[in-house]
């Protein structure tokens, strides 16, 4: 099993920046296709990105489309969000796991800390 640890978040005005970071520990990490997911208050969690072991194949939530890049090292056993143009929607605790390519959802149920995130106008 992956374990994980999520970075980067923080508080930002709206249309700024922020990277997020997932840093794995075990020598699985490079063989598993990985996901970012988000919870906002008081809502369900919620697919973000995935990314296949080889970083080759990406999906996206259409609400992140064109504005978030979901990257990887697998030598560096570490995860990217890159998040531009950042909307008050985009507020969340977001959190990084093992997940199913192109199904968007997690491999698990056990979860990290997430990060926070929160984008004000």
């Amino acid at each position: 099993q992956v374990q994980v640890v999520e970075s980067g978040g923080g508080l930002v005005q709206a249309g700024n920046s922020l990277r997020l970071s997932c840093s794995a520990s075990g020598r699985t990490f490079r063989s598993h296709d990985m996901g970012w997911f988000r919870q906002a208050p008081g809502k369900e969690r919620e697919f973000v990105a995935d990314i296949s072991w080889s970083g080759v194949s990406t999906n996206y939530a259409d609400s992140v489309k064109g504005r978030f890049t979901i990257s990887r090292d697998n030598v560096k056993n570490t995860m990217y969000l890159e998040m531009n143009s950042l909307k008050p929607e985009d507020t969340a605790v977001y959190y990084c796991a093992a997940a199913e390519l192109g199904q968007r959802r997690p491999l698990t149920d056990h979860w990290g800390q997430g990060t926070q995130v929160t984008v004000h106008s």
